[in-house]
């Protein structure tokens, strides 16, 4: 058994120096592809690189435009805000003009303020009163005087 032990490893030799064509052109095969993927894999690594360049191009443009909108909306709402306040300013000037113009007629500012309204049932009263001494009464239509 020792024998066609030992007799076995040399076949396996034997027949592999038989076809070294097969195994060299296997190899080359081999290699060639190897180097197919290598060049392969490459140019996927060139064709991320360019990606990645594009879209990081791409996102500062976008954030750049994005900052300007930024700023100009911030802008525009801060002048709108400005004019409002003018607005407001306005408004509250015209208020004091008529309240003014109504005290110098002699009457009050209606405000929803309970004084100001009480005040003003006052005065109303008291123009009633004046009114009734000038102007003649009506009775069921005909007008009498006092």
């Amino acid at each position: 058994m020792a024998s066609s032990d030992s007799t076995a490893p040399l076949a396996l030799v034997s027949s592999k120096k038989e076809n070294p064509t097969p195994i060299a052109s296997k190899i080359a095969e081999l290699n060639e592809s190897r180097s197919e993927l290598l060049s392969r894999i490459e140019s996927l690594k060139q064709d991320l690189q360019s990606w990645r360049s594009k879209l990081d191009t791409q996102v500062k443009v976008y954030r750049d435009e994005l900052s300007e909108l930024k700023k100009t909306l911030n802008d525009e709402v801060e002048q709108l805000r400005s004019e409002f306040q003018d607005l407001r300013g306005t408004l509250h000037q015209q208020q004091e003009d008529v309240t003014a113009s109504l005290r110098n007629l002699g009457l009050q500012d209606v405000s929803g303020d309970s004084k100001h309204s009480q005040s003003q049932e006052t005065k109303i009263e008291e123009i009633d009163k004046e009114e009734e001494q000038v102007l003649p009464k009506e009775d069921n239509g005909k007008v009498t005087e006092e």
